[in-house]
């Protein structure tokens, strides 16, 4: 049974439905990617798929719009796939229970992957549309966006003559975003010494931070309790001989870590007690205003083989001097961060602990920069670095016709002015930018909330007023 089939547009609305019978998370992009290319054989359009389950899909132009530059439509066709504690429903091999409240589509259970998902169903629904004049489309949908846009690194974009890209995988209707920061993960391994050491084993854990995405939430100025932990070791040590068994903290390098966890050892367990003691209250005072609910957890541990002195130095000394949060703020765009970088993801594996960043910038020397301090750093301590997903920034245009034709029919539509933003985060806009010079970009999208939770939700009215939108805009590109 349908559960979409009396939404507006419905041709939309039945697309996405079709999608979301599909399992599409992030990795398992295949059968969907597939479907896709049915899509487009169907109806006899020219397409392209790669081995990366990227899929590019042309319309020609319609009569009188031969001469009209070609309009990019792009999206992803991954998903980021969660679900409640109680769900029992396998996202890898079973399609989504889509539910409608109100003005407000949704999944029970699970997310809707909403994000990029209406991307996909709107551009095929143009792609469907034989009443709609336009010029030539090329609808480009990428793999894996959310876990560091690998589709769109490998994508071949010679089958692409247009010069202008609309992106549809914003969240929030009205709003143009028109620049974002390119970045690069930062993996290091920094090899320890293990021996013998006598004493009390404890583990002191920090808890309860807010965490927050490390590019739209990095300027908030909230505490890394990676970075924390840092200062919870050197507490310790300035009282009492101290030797560390483990560190590890956060999940992924792009989310700012909630918690993080230290096993150690200890000549002294009353002064170190008492050390952390007085520290959690001076960390509770510093991040009284961005995340009140702090706390440090100390609870006794087994004792297991320690690193040397000269290795848990060098761990404490990685946590305590290394660079983290907010680097440069933009001189030309009020509010906004141009360098950043995330100490994301700590974990101890064998002889080796091992700190994974998320570096950003939207200026491509200052990403430079910022590696080369993490390079200088890790290398005195006697590590390594290995740099990864490298990705360019894209920058602002101060002449985008794009933008401007963009602008002029928002304001018709809606009465008034477009939010025109920049964000610190990563977007593929980016990587098309650097593969494509002179592409004009901008990137929309209809209300989303709550995305990548099992409370994700749609606004079914915002989606009518963007898909109104695009199709307007294309019959305005002669």
């Amino acid at each position: 049974m349908r559960v979409l089939e009396h939404l507006e547009p419905k041709r939309v609305f039945a697309l996405f439905e079709d999608m979301c019978a599909i399992p599409h998370g992030s990795f398992h992009t295949k059968a969907i990617s597939d479907w896709c290319v049915a899509f487009a054989k169907e109806r006899g359009l020219e397409y392209h798929q790669d081995s990366a389950n990227n899929v590019i899909i042309i319309k020609p132009a319609t009569p009188g719009y031969e001469n009209a530059p070609a309009m990019i439509i792009q999206g992803h066709l991954d998903m980021v796939c969660e679900k409640d504690a109680d769900c029992r429903k396998d996202l890898v091999t079973e399609g989504l229970d889509l539910a409608v409240d109100g003005d407000w589509v949704y999944a029970k259970g699970t997310t809707l992957g909403g994000d990029d998902g209406i991307a996909v169903a709107m551009a095929m629904a143009i792609l469907d549309d034989n009443t709609l004049q336009h010029p030539r489309i090329e609808a480009v949908f990428t793999t894996d966006e959310e876990v560091g846009m690998l589709g769109a690194m490998e994508l071949d974009v010679s089958p692409l003559q247009g010069r202008m890209l609309l992106n549809i995988d914003s969240e929030v209707e009205g709003v143009f975003t028109v620049s974002c920061a390119g970045g690069c993960r930062a993996h290091c391994t920094l090899p320890v010494t293990r021996e013998g050491f006598h004493g009390a084993g404890l583990h002191v854990s920090v808890e309860g931070l807010q965490g927050g995405h490390s590019g739209v939430e990095i300027h908030k100025g909230r505490a890394n309790a990676n970075v924390i932990l840092g200062r919870v070791l050197r507490a310790a040590a300035a009282v009492s001989d101290l030797r560390i068994v483990s560190v590890r903290g956060g999940v992924k390098d792009n989310v700012i870590p909630a918690n993080a966890v230290a096993h150690v050892i200890v000549s002294d367990e009353a002064a170190v007690r008492t050390a952390w003691t007085e520290l959690e209250r001076d960390l509770q005072n510093e991040f009284r205003v961005t995340d009140g609910k702090l706390r440090l957890t100390v609870t006794s541990a087994d004792t297991a083989p320690a690193m040397d002195k000269a290795s848990t130095t060098r761990v404490m000394t990685l946590l305590t001097c290394t660079p983290n949060g907010v680097q440069v703020m933009s001189a030309d765009i009020d509010g906004l961060v141009q360098t950043s970088l995330n100490l994301g993801v700590l974990s101890t594996e064998g002889d080796s602990v091992l700190a994974s960043y998320s570096i950003r910038s939207s200026v491509e020397s200052q990403k430079r920069m910022m590696q080369d301090k993490i390079l200088c750093l890790v290398e005195q301590l006697g590590g390594t670095v290995e740099f990864s997903g490298d990705y360019p920034g894209w920058a602002y245009l101060e002449h985008s016709p794009l933008r401007e034709k963009m602008v002029e029919l928002f304001r018709e539509q809606y009465g008034r002015e477009p939010e025109i933003e920049a964000i610190h985060a990563g977007l593929e806009c980016g990587l098309f930018s650097g593969k494509m010079p002179g592409l004009d970009c901008v990137s929309i999208g209809p209300d989303l909330k709550d995305i990548h939770s099992s409370r994700e939700r749609m606004s079914i009215a915002s989606v009518q007023r963007v898909y109104a939108f695009v199709t307007e805009l294309l019959r305005r590109s002669k």
